[in-house]
């Protein structure tokens, strides 16, 4: 069984019902490793295996591993964790107590052990900042991705703080946005019923400087809103940068 806990009992339950009925087992497992952001070593150090046996089910060089691997691969992902004090489970505890849609809606969330200015992280990504450059050197402790148009169509708006995880100070990554004002528009929106509360960037995924609404530069200028557009990368790529983050 897992562990009492009901939260730890509940994400690890999730976790590994993603890998059981993903179509690549191997790849599901790479990818949940690379989101509480441990090594292949630490993983197999915790389980008291070889690095090459985590490596070689990851790959899919070794048969799909049964019930009973993925439930000590799982544990040794939280239990890691829960040793540099849960900040990634403390964040899905979060995310999982919202709706469907709002899990649906998120793409990718990370919580920083140390922080980052928005400049470092924008140069990172490859983002370029549009507005409030003097706040560039302000830190984010994390960063949510999530796919612009399913929340603006899908999630209720009493989920929305659930987007910033453990903390609002963080970058919030929109994709799937053509011209870059429903976000905008919607953060402006949230931080009025929220007393105030909003991300410390804003990164549209989709639009370049000649295809971004002006209305939506203008209206982040306005609300002193750090607003970045990044260059030309596929949400894949976006998606490998994000987790390479050693932070």
């Amino acid at each position: 069984m897992f562990a009492s806990s009901s939260a730890r009992r509940e994400i690890a339950l999730r976790i590994a019902g993603d890998i059981v009925l993903s179509r690549n087992v191997g790849e599901a497992m790479r990818l949940w490793r690379e989101r509480f952001g441990l090594t292949q070593a630490q993983v197999a150090k915790k389980m008291k295996v070889s690095p090459s046996v985590i490596s070689d089910y990851e790959s899919g060089r070794r048969r799909s591993p049964g019930a009973h691997v993925i439930r000590r691969y799982v544990l040794a992902l939280i239990d890691l964790d829960e040793e540099r004090g849960s900040r990634v489970t403390s964040t899905l505890s979060r995310l999982f107590s919202g709706s469907e849609m709002l899990r649906d809606a998120i793409i990718d969330m990370k919580e920083f052990n140390q922080p980052v200015t928005i400049h470092s992280f924008c140069k990172y990504i490859n983002a370029k900042l549009l507005t409030c450059r003097s706040l560039s050197h302000q830190p984010i402790l994390g960063y949510t991705l999530v796919d612009g148009l399913k929340v603006l169509l899908n999630v209720p708006a009493y989920d929305y703080l659930r987007l910033y995880g453990h903390t609002t100070q963080r970058a919030a990554i929109f994709t799937n946005v053509s011209k870059g004002r429903s976000p905008i528009v919607a953060i402006k929106s949230m931080q009025a019923g929220a007393g105030g509360i909003r991300p410390s960037l804003v990164v549209l995924h989709g639009p370049s400087e000649e295809t971004i609404d002006p209305i939506a530069v203008k209206v982040a200028e306005r609300e002193h809103l750090p607003l970045a557009i990044l260059g030309d990368i596929s949400l894949e790529e976006l998606i490998a940068h994000l987790r390479s983050l050693k932070l």
